[in-house]
């Protein structure tokens, strides 16, 4: 469709962008320019300003009239047809008889139109939610082994880092604290100070933008003198119930301030329940839970635990954590968040695991969630670094692949750069 403009002397000049023809604006021009402009103007009766990427078309007429055509039809007498012409194939091409074949799935994917048609899946700005973490300090401190990724001041990078992902689209956050060192006890009793870092950052957050949603990581690590994500007894195991007890009021602590969705990642037993049963019992019904149902002792969580400074002070969480070898303990995890109330369940890592989302998306009525953890992250940004895959490629194929697998959202470090790309721009 064209739209016709007709102007006057005004000093403006059309902008025209691409190949297409097409005009998206008006500039100021010199008072000569614009004179010449009228000059050129009335040689026309009219000018033609595209509104839309649509080509113009030369095509020759008979001069008849839609009667004559008509007429012209019903007797047989068509129009010559454009010539077929088949594209051959290099020299030394064989001649072959056509395979009888009944089904050609090529068929499908033969143009760019067709495989948007019939794409099964797609990937948008909803669904990503963007891990944050921050800091005391003023300054953003880069993290060494997550290039792009920065410790944010809770006053300011973290506000401007929101504003950023907000404008391509991204909603949704998650925030992970880097707690000093002397805040840090064996029994975490910092995670639930209502003046601490995160009620402050939540409550900071919901000020200026009322509107994203914000979710909450429950766990003991960050505040743990010993690393881990629970108590540790003198003989070195995690003590569950009492773990569970700490969690729920830092769950408790975290609604209070603002959070949208509390999501426990400690992986004790028993803690989504009491969890739920804590947020009740305060008034916070509203308030969801995204529980880290499938939370497996991965290899790729290194640098997540340089950001955060985290790392257990001996041992391993292997007691509390999935062995990445079993699959149908994830279907007992699943069952029981789902008994005890959970809203989301959640599978972390995500691209090594992609079969225990599937078996979660086909065993549950849940949302399901995945978490792109940061050594998948870092693992695409080392290979782009080094020229061994496109790391825009490379990303939007990783996200779009967790979400065949059935993700409705994912926690991804890319989830601005990701949404970026989606709205049509590019980043450095």
């Amino acid at each position: 469709m064209a739209s016709t403009i007709s102007f006057s002397t005004a000093n403006v000049q059309l902008i025209r962008v691409g190949n297409d023809h097409s005009y998206v604006g008006l500039r100021p021009i010199s008072p000569q320019s614009c004179v010449s402009f009228v000059r050129r103007a009335k040689a026309k009766s009219s000018m033609v300003i595209r509104a839309s990427n649509e080509q113009e078309t030369s095509v020759k007429t008979s001069g008849r009239t839609i009667e004559e055509c008509e007429a012209a039809a019903v007797a047989g007498n068509f129009p010559d047809p454009p010539p077929l012409c088949r594209p051959s194939g290099p020299e030394g091409t064989p001649l072959v008889k056509p395979l009888l074949l009944p089904r050609r799935p090529r068929r499908n994917r033969k143009s760019p139109a067709l495989r948007a048609s019939f794409q099964e899946t797609n990937l948008s700005p909803a669904n990503l939610v963007l891990p944050l973490f921050i800091h005391e300090g003023e300054e953003d401190v880069p993290i060494g082994a997550m290039p792009g990724c920065f410790r944010l001041g809770w006053r300011h990078g973290l506000l401007d880092e929101v504003y950023k992902a907000q404008d391509v689209g991204v909603k949704s956050f998650v925030l992970f604290p880097k707690i000093p060192d002397a805040l840090k006890s064996q029994t975490g009793y910092e995670a639930f100070n209502d003046n601490g870092l995160v009620p402050r950052a939540i409550r900071l957050l919901k000020d200026k933008y009322p509107d994203i949603a914000i979710y909450t990581d429950v766990a003991l690590d960050p505040y743990s003198s010993d690393g881990h994500d629970g108590i540790v007894r003198e003989d070195g195991v995690i003590m569950n119930d009492e773990t569970v007890h700490q969690l729920c009021k830092q769950a408790v602590s975290q609604a209070r301030a603002g959070a949208d969705v509390v999501s426990p990642s400690d992986m004790m037993d028993g803690r989504v329940g009491a969890i739920r049963a804590a947020l009740d019992a305060e008034g916070f019904h509203d308030v969801s839970i995204m529980s880290y149902t499938a939370k497996y002792a991965s290899a790729f969580y290194g640098p997540f635990r340089e950001a955060l400074d985290s790392n257990p002070r001996f041992g391993d969480k292997k007691t509390y954590q999935m062995d990445p070898a079993n699959y149908r303990e994830a279907l007992v995890e699943a069952e029981t968040d789902e008994v005890e109330g959970a809203d989301i369940l959640l599978v972390k890592p995500a691209l090594p695991y992609l079969d225990i989302v599937r078996l979660l998306r086909d065993n549950s009525s849940l949302p399901i969630a995945a978490y792109q953890v940061s050594g998948e992250y870092a693992s695409i940004k080392a290979s782009a670094v080094f020229k061994m895959i496109d790391e825009e490629k490379a990303m939007m194929e990783s996200l779009l692949c967790i979400r065949r697998a059935g993700a409705n959202i994912i926690l991804s470090y890319f989830a601005r750069q990701a949404a970026g790309v989606l709205c049509g721009m590019r980043f450095k």
